[in-house]
């Protein structure tokens, strides 16, 4: 069984697109088409349903999907760990990073790594921490750098690097604003502006509040911390933002409950051999450890 039609076959069912998957493959779409083609032949089966625009998978594409994933996954083990034995560090880093710590934690970091390792291709993909878990998960990522889940899966090694304590705020001109103390339950009388329903940093916040027998009414939503701060400093609702994203514009409610803290890391799957590249980005994660996540 040849990977390059296995490859077009994974990228058809993720795209539920000919031409999507052949732009990623850079491939042209009747190249596409010619590699699922020479699959359903082996197979004897027809693996996708074409209706109108539409691309679907068949029960039997269904059944070959995680198979054809796994076998991609040891395929390129296999030619990591080959290449590994140079002892080299160079080839390709497939990483994932969520805006937050892309944006406030990693520079520094990827800086010294491409110094260090300028023959190192970096393909580095800003998603949700809980997207970069399922591609980990999925083996399409080799290492994620994200918020951590607050339950750890088995699958995977998941190490915290840094603790993100996260405030209560509000705008300057909020209702909250100005008071010396508040109860928690203060909170539950007025809207909030949260990250997305299944992220994990809005599930530590739900669970904060119910395990005080309180709820939380979220008016609006959005993955983006930058773009809650707005929110939050235009009188939209209180949220909760990191410590180091607090300036002038937005005021901390002084909340009687200790802080909120979430687990930054670095996380991979268990039976991957990691590249020299990634072992090497982990060396520098290492060092960036701070005192906090370590004592977890």
């Amino acid at each position: 069984m040849d990977t390059p039609s296995l490859q077009a076959f994974v990228a058809v069912a993720e795209t539920a697109s000919f031409s999507l998957a052949a732009e990623q493959l850079h491939l042209t779409q009747p190249a596409v088409s010619k590699r699922i083609a020479q699959l359903e032949q082996l197979h004897g089966a027809r693996l996708f349903d074409r209706i109108g625009r539409r691309v679907s998978l068949t029960e039997a594409g269904n059944i070959l999907l995680p198979r054809a994933r796994a076998i991609l996954v040891m395929h390129d083990d296999t030619r990591r760990a080959l290449r590994n034995l140079s002892g080299e560090v160079k080839g390709s880093l497939t990483m994932a990073t969520s805006h937050h710590v892309g944006l406030h934690r990693l520079p520094p970091l990827l800086k010294a790594f491409t110094m260090a390792h300028p023959e190192v291709r970096m393909d580095m993909r800003f998603l949700d921490s809980e997207q970069a878990y399922q591609g980990v998960l999925d083996g399409e990522l080799e290492l994620a750098v994200v918020t951590l889940a607050p339950h750890r899966d088995p699958n995977l090694t998941v190490v915290p690097v840094w603790l993100d304590e996260m405030r209560f705020v509000c705008g300057r001109d909020h209702p909250l604003a100005g008071h010396k103390a508040l109860p928690l339950a203060a909170l539950s009388q007025h809207d909030a502006v949260l990250p997305g329903h299944l992220t994990f940093t809005r599930g530590i916040v739900i669970d904060t509040f119910a395990r005080d027998g309180l709820s939380v009414e979220v008016s609006m939503s959005t993955n983006y911390l930058e773009t809650l701060k707005m929110m939050v400093a235009i009188g939209l609702g209180w949220s909760v933002l990191p410590e180091s994203m607090i300036d002038d514009e937005i005021e901390i409610l002084p909340i009687d409950h200790r802080p909120i803290e979430r687990q930054l890391g670095y996380l991979y799957h268990n039976n991957r051999t990691l590249s020299n590249a990634a072992s090497a980005m982990i060396e520098l994660l290492e060092g960036a450890r701070d005192a906090a996540s370590i004592n977890l």
